[in-house]
């Protein structure tokens, strides 16, 4: 199964730190984090970066075979979408966090037809909050975002509603639910902490004060 593949992938290579609560990473968001995923890694290793670009490229001729472009978003998912666009044949484009405040001003960069069908790739699904507003960074250039891929998800509930309120599929190459149980098998964490990491991810803000 590719999901469990990649998810040992990512814990091979150390993408993946997990820590005790003790020692919790804090997001941008505020948000308490017993886990980090550095999927930035994965471009250094060639055989683990193109059973991501395999995995995205098989999800697209599956489900989206009338994309007409594909889209990374700014840093992190620029090199996944240059492979993906290359193993496809496909255009690129690339979409910046925010518009340039000079030149033309665009926040999309690359050639995008007026109507093209896009399948927008990202590295991580946190919040969702930054990938939908590459979503509307690209239809408001005149695209028409069909879904977002991206390589991992900590499931949370709020991702979900956003990407169904906003009318855009989305899926994960893998995602916590995955990593956690291999997490275990592989030494990352104890059997023990397995129940409260994993209620984590039903209520992210558990370990906020």
């Amino acid at each position: 199964m590719l999901a469990k593949e990649i998810a040992e992938s990512l814990l091979k290579i150390k993408a993946v730190t997990i820590v005790d609560e003790n020692n919790l990473f804090t997001w941008v968001s505020g948000i308490k984090s017993p886990v980090y995923c550095d999927n930035r890694m994965t471009i250094s290793y060639p055989e683990v970066r193109d059973q991501i670009a395999e995995g995205f490229a098989q999800i697209i001729k599956d489900k989206y075979p009338d994309v007409d472009v594909i889209a990374g978003t700014a840093t992190a998912g620029i090199p996944h979408a240059a492979w993906v666009a290359q193993k496809l044949n496909l255009p690129m484009v690339y979409v910046r966090s925010s518009a340039k405040e000079h030149g033309r001003g665009r926040q999309t960069e690359g050639v995008l037809p007026e109507g093209a069908k896009v399948v927008l790739i990202e590295d991580l699904l946190s919040t969702g909050g930054s990938s939908l507003k590459a979503c509307e960074a690209i239809n408001a250039e005149g695209g028409d975002v069909i879904a977002t891929l991206a390589i991992f998800s900590y499931n949370f509930n709020e991702v979900t509603e956003k990407f169904n309120q906003a009318e855009i599929p989305f899926q994960t190459l893998t995602d916590y639910q995955t990593l956690l149980p291999i997490a275990v098998e592989m030494g990352y964490i104890p059997e023990s902490a397995k129940e409260t990491m994993l209620a984590w991810s039903q209520n992210p803000r558990l370990f906020t004060k």
